[in-house]
């Protein structure tokens, strides 16, 4: 090899702050101390192979091949946009393109991905949905419930539209607890694809369940009673969550309503049976005759929303039931939604999925 053309400045090396170009100054690059920059001036060597012909230029610790800028300095710039930085701004302050900035940022997410591909699937497992675009519509989050982190993403919440996802999912013997909304599709997919899972019906959509039944037969009984949103804070608490004034002028509009009084203390029965938890085996036997009970009066009630709710209880007795002997539940799923719909409107929202899926597996970990 022998060396070409003396020496060559290199005419693009980034630092966080770009250098200023044009003939009057010498190509160099910048880096900022605290607030102040500094002016770093570097020189390449090209070289030429006498093989083969081909010319290549001298290496920089630190700069990985084909790229113009040091790692860390692409690292810095990932950290900032990971923290909140908008691109345009984050790109105005280091002297680069926004688009550079995006191109950065979505190569350190592959590179944090792929370092945990391949783990194997959670053996406590929490399924939800969650709205991603109107073109697209619904995704399903699966949420590692021990971890605290998604596991994945999956486009759609239809059966068929999860159904080649689950077919090639890795692990699923290994899944013990699988916990859920009141969904059929989700459950007919956990019990098809997960043999050995347990699964568990989450505590808060099945109280969201008996609180939208009980509120649309309130409507049907008195239709001026429930449109008064004092009244409807008071009926839709538990009943410790009410202070004694409150609790006094709860049970004096009840009291002209004989059929709703009996409605509202069962409803809240229904509910304190549902709110235990920790409960052994032992426990457990006596409990589920209660619950029994309190679906059969249901499905006997004779109001359409009593008996719909009845029926569909009735349909989820087993996950129910199974509740009382688990801890988890969705709230750390419902938590990790949240964080995605902050990662939208960062983002000013997503047309790729898969873009959106690389970000929410990396951030939400």
């Amino acid at each position: 090899m022998e060396e070409r053309n003396g020496s060559l400045r290199l005419s693009r090396l980034w630092w966080p702050t770009a250098a200023p170009q044009g003939p009057a100054h010498p190509p160099v690059a910048a880096r900022e101390l605290g607030t102040r920059h500094s002016v770093l001036e570097l020189e390449a060597r090209k070289w030429q192979c006498r093989q083969c012909g081909r010319y290549f230029w001298e290496r920089f610790p630190g700069i990985l091949p084909r790229k113009r800028a040091t790692e860390p300095f692409r690292r810095s710039v990932f950290l900032k946009h990971w923290d909140g930085i908008p691109r345009n701004r984050l790109g105005q302050r280091e002297g680069i393109a926004s688009a550079t900035v995006e191109r950065w940022f979505q190569d350190f997410l592959r590179l944090r991905a792929a370092e945990r591909s391949g783990a194997p699937c959670p053996r406590v497992l929490g399924i939800d949905e969650h709205f991603f675009t109107r073109r697209s519509g619904y995704a399903t989050t699966l949420c590692d419930l021990r971890r605290h982190k998604v596991y994945d993403l999956v486009l759609g919440r239809s059966e068929a539209a999860l159904e080649a996802y689950f077919q090639r999912l890795e692990g699923k013997a290994e899944v013990r607890v699988v916990c859920m909304d009141l969904s059929s599709p989700y459950r007919a997919l956990v019990r098809k694809h997960f043999p050995n899972a347990r699964i568990v019906a989450d505590r808060f959509h099945v109280l969201r369940l008996i609180n939208h039944h009980f509120l649309a037969c309130w409507r049907d009984l008195d239709p001026a009673g429930s449109r008064n949103r004092g009244l409807l804070s008071l009926i839709r608490r538990h009943r410790h969550r009410l202070t004694p004034e409150q609790q006094t002028r709860l049970l004096a509009y009840l009291a002209e309503r004989p059929a709703l009084e009996a409605i509202y203390r069962f409803k809240q029965r229904l509910c304190y049976l549902l709110l235990k938890r920790h409960r052994t085996r032992k426990q457990c036997q006596q409990l589920v005759p209660r619950l029994l009970r309190a679906i059969y009066q249901l499905r006997q009630a004779g109001l359409a929303q009593l008996v719909t709710l009845g029926e569909t209880l009735h349909a989820w007795t087993t996950e129910i039931a199974t509740r009382w002997r688990f801890t988890r539940n969705n709230a750390l799923t419902e938590g990790f939604h949240t964080k995605m719909e902050v990662l939208q409107r960062q983002a000013y929202g997503f047309r790729n999925f898969q873009n959106y899926r690389l970000r929410v597996k990396v951030m939400c970990s």
